[in-house]
């Protein structure tokens, strides 16, 4: 355990680690550091004091710093894990002798491993270290910006409900609790399975009605998934839950409402670029064959299942998929 919190690292320069070490350092509490692999982003912060690829607007705190040299983690209290999730274990693996055996990991990622487990899953079971969920309904803009956001922090440990309050005190960052990590890893991927299906029905529909219906039983859908894998009901009510999945199915700076969007006008998925966002793409075929295989996975999932058939059949037609996913 952790007897008080002096460094924190945050593996990745992107859009949310900046936003997320910005705001931390402000507290001028803690030394707060961004490690990347981008040589360039790195120099820019140092030397500009702008992360001029991912907000080149944005002047950050002179208290801010950031490096290329994974050694920094041998002094690291806290590692937030803000990189994709198709990296995240093997990078993490990759950089393990340098961990303190007591640092705690936070996994912002969201998407599963190439073991098709969740990040802290795999994680866990290859590291001593405790591995934590943080999850929530969380622009970087805004984050950045300093206007009020959420997150939710999974852990088994309850000791870090504690010590985490401490951590995010006087900052704009309201953070809620579970010990039910696995649920929230869950949910931060089947919100952006359901946002992308909530982005095809409004795009050919735009009809409120049909909007808050679908909403209804994709949060149903949701949550019974969520139960067949071994998550906590409860786990839907916090920010993880119904707060990311309504941000990211009804907000238009959602990448994955976009690929919906984009799907829904008649746009092939075949067509449309990796940079739009297939994670949830790739998590949709993960979740279905779990489905299909698992005799614990017992049940209807009507839009999950008519979402595989649009990622995987050419012939499925947007009507039809609406048509199935009301059934």
């Amino acid at each position: 355990m952790i007897e008080s919190i002096n460094n924190i690292t945050i593996i990745g320069a992107g859009s949310i680690g900046t936003a997320l070490g910005n705001t931390l350092v402000k507290k001028r509490i803690y030394n707060v550091n961004l490690l990347s692999i981008e040589e360039d982003v790195v120099e820019s912060i140092n030397e500009t004091r702008y992360n001029k690829k991912y907000f080149p607007n944005i002047k950050l705190s002179k208290y801010l710093k950031a490096t290329t040299d994974t050694g920094i983690l041998k002094k690291t209290d806290i590692v937030f894990l803000a990189i994709p999730s198709n990296v995240t274990v093997d990078y993490v693996l990759s950089v393990r002798d340098f961990l303190k055996v007591d640092a705690i990991l936070l996994n912002l990622a969201k998407g599963f491993s190439k073991e098709q487990k969740t990040i802290t899953e795999s994680l866990s079971a290859n590291l001593p270290n405790p591995v934590c969920s943080f999850k929530g309904p969380t622009f970087a803009r805004e984050l950045i910006n300093k206007l009020p956001t959420a997150f939710t922090i999974g852990s088994e440990d309850e000791s870090h409900f504690e010590l985490f309050s401490e951590v995010f005190s006087d900052t704009p960052i309201h953070i809620d609790f579970t010990a039910d990590v696995k649920g929230v890893e869950i949910l931060s991927i089947l919100k952006n399975i359901y946002a992308i299906a909530a982005g095809i029905v409004d795009a050919h529909y735009n009809s409120p009605n049909l909007r808050f219906l679908f909403l209804t039983k994709a949060f149903n859908e949701m949550k019974d998934i969520l139960l067949q894998y071994g998550g906590k009901e409860d786990t839907m009510f916090k920010y993880c839950g119904y707060g990311d999945f309504s941000l990211t199915a009804l907000n238009d700076l959602s990448r994955n409402r976009t690929l919906g969007l984009l799907i829904g006008k008649g746009f092939f998925v075949d067509d449309i670029s990796d940079k739009v966002t297939l994670e949830g793409k790739i998590a949709v075929n993960v979740f279905c064959d779990e489905i299909s295989k698992a005799k614990s996975l017992n049940g209807n999932f009507p839009i999950i299942s008519a979402l595989y058939k649009v990622f995987n059949n050419a012939e499925y037609n947007v009507s039809e998929f609406v048509n199935n996913i009301l059934r």
